[in-house]
């Protein structure tokens, strides 16, 4: 049991980042993992030849059996939905955010094949296995889902440093009060989410153009006027350049824009506490 323990934990940060990708949500993707390993916990581990392998089908499908019932809540939602915003260490580009809300509107078999075969590097052989599909059915899954996800990549990737700078930038105009100095930041055609779950105040749909985006910001400025927040740090949220903030209720947010060339086309702002629980902790 010690050595199958040590194996599993060994093996914990991958799930839980192909259970997260698969779910949006990383209080599900622990949950997913931890009962994938009360089913390592009962296998004749002898038998099991690869083990990343084995538990990788594990989690697909209790993460299929999960995403049944997370689309009804997504359904259920108030306001815009996003995934849970984390924050890595090192620069992500397979899945970002605006493609973890592209797979949000794909059938679970279709996003648990394009992940596994596309960003994970499984066989259509071995996702055939995870899925209980044959190879070629498989394939045909990927395939539509490459075809709906395709415009979320980025046409124009910025570099890293360069992401940051941006996000520095975006903070001092959008927190200074700079409306001008902000909207020249901004696409025409700029989106802005933004997620507080009927916990926290957010908008109820998703704003659309640089006009009013600029007017959401501008009603944000007046409404925290003498209230600041506290920047608790500049980092790359879901694999866009952004920043994690203390707001003046207590409660940490987190930002993150979508860059095409100089511009901001999206900003996506999570307010949702539950969602911001996971990384409360890490900052503590």
């Amino acid at each position: 049991m010690r050595d199958g323990s040590a194996a599993f934990d060994a093996l914990r940060p991958r799930l839980i980042r192909v259970a997260y990708r698969m779910l949006g949500s990383m209080a599900d993707a622990e949950d997913v993992v931890q009962d994938a390993w009360l089913r390592w916990a009962d296998a004749d581990r002898a038998a099991v030849r690869v083990p990343e392998a084995f538990l990788r089908r594990v989690v697909t499908r209790l993460c299929l059996d999960q995403l049944k019932s997370a689309r009804v809540r997504h359904e259920e939602y108030i306001g815009p939905w996003l995934p849970d915003p984390v924050i890595e260490p090192d620069a992500v580009e397979d899945v970002t955010l605006p493609l973890m809300l592209a797979l949000e509107r794909l059938s679970p078999l279709e996003r648990a094949a394009f992940l596994l075969h596309d960003v994970f590097g499984e066989s259509f052989d071995e996702v055939a296995e995870s899925l209980g599909r044959d190879a070629a059915a498989c394939r045909q899954l990927a395939s539509r889902a490459r075809d709906h996800v395709r415009a979320e990549k980025p046409r124009f990737p910025v570099e890293r440093a360069h992401g940051l700078e941006i996000a520095q930038a975006f903070f001092a105009a959008s927190r200074g009060g700079d409306i001008a100095g902000l909207g020249q930041m901004l696409a025409d055609d700029v989106s802005l989410y933004s997620d507080g779950g009927g916990k926290r105040p957010a908008a109820s749909r998703v704003m659309l153009g640089s006009d009013e985006v600029m007017r959401t910001f501008a009603a944000i400025a007046r409404l925290t006027r003498g209230y600041k927040a506290e920047l608790i740090r500049f980092a790359y949220v879901n694999g866009l350049p952004g920043f994690v903030t203390r707001e003046p209720d207590g409660m940490l947010q987190t930002t993150a824009l979508l860059m095409e060339g100089e511009r901001v086309r999206a900003i996506y702002v999570m307010r949702n506490p539950d969602k911001l629980g996971h990384l409360e902790q890490r900052l503590n």
